[in-house]
C-alpha cells in the first residue's frame, strides 16, 4: 500500500505489544535492511524525540523496477489501546511535527494503529477538523465530521473517551491560536 500509494509519511499509533499482546507486525528492521515480499527496507535512522514519540527514516526499495522511495514513520509510544493519550500537547505536538514533515506532498498520509478504528480514528478526525479549520472554515461540526469518516471506515473513534479526547484536543488548539493573536 504504501508503494502502490506514493506514500511517505506513515503515522503509527500503536506499539508493537502491550500488556504481553502482539498489537501490530513489525514491518522494518530492528537494524540494517530486511526483505518484505519484493521490497527491500533499510532503516535508515531512528530519533527520539521525547517520551511520547519517535521518528524513523527507511530506505524503501522495490527489488522488481530496482525504484527506491524514502519513507518516514512517526511512531506515537504512549497511546493505550482503547484509551486516550495522557496529554492532549503531546498529540498535538505530534502532529504538528508530522504535518511540517508532509507540507507541500500529494500523496496520502498513512495512519495506523492496531485495528485501524480507535486510535486512527480519532487521530484521523482531529487532523481534519484541524485542517478544515486552518483552511477557514467558518463553521465545524466534529460529530458530522465523525459520520462522514464512519462512512468510510466503521467504528472509527471506538469510545465515548475518544471522542472527548478529540473535542479536547481541538478546543486546546483552538485555545493557542486566539492566545498566539495579537492583542
Amino acid at each position: 500500500m504504501i508503494w502502490e500509494q506514493g506514500s511517505v509519511v506513515i503515522v503509527m499509533l500503536t506499539k508493537l505489544a502491550e500488556n504481553g499482546t502482539s498489537l501490530c507486525h513489525r514491518y522494518w528492521p530492528e537494524e540494517g535492511s530486511d526483505l518484505y515480499h519484493i521490497y527491500e527496507v533499510h532503516l535508515v535512522s531512528e530519533h527520539i524525540w521525547c517520551d511520547d514519540y519517535l521518528v524513523r527514516s527507511f530506505y524503501l526499495k522495490n527489488l522488481q523496477t530496482n525504484e527506491t522511495r524514502t519513507v518516514t514513520q512517526f511512531h506515537f509510544l504512549t497511546w493505550p489501546e482503547l484509551s486516550v493519550p495522557a496529554s492532549i500537547k503531546a498529540l498535538l505536538d505530534f502532529r504538528r511535527k508530522v504535518n511540517k514533515s508532509f507540507r507541500g506532498r500529494s500523496c496520502p498520509i498513512v495512519v495506523h494503529c492496531s485495528d485501524g478504528c480507535g486510535r486512527s480514528g480519532t487521530y484521523c478526525l482531529i487532523d481534519m477538523v484541524l485542517n478544515k479549520m486552518a483552511k477557514g472554515a467558518k463553521e465545524i461540526d466534529m460529530a458530522a465530521t465523525l459520520e462522514h469518516i464512519r462512512d468510510q471506515r466503521m467504528s472509527m473513534v471506538k469510545t465515548k473517551e475518544q471522542f472527548q479526547f478529540s473535542l479536547a484536543a481541538v478546543a486546546e488548539e483552538v485555545h493557542a491560536i486566539l492566545k498566539a493573536l495579537p492583542q
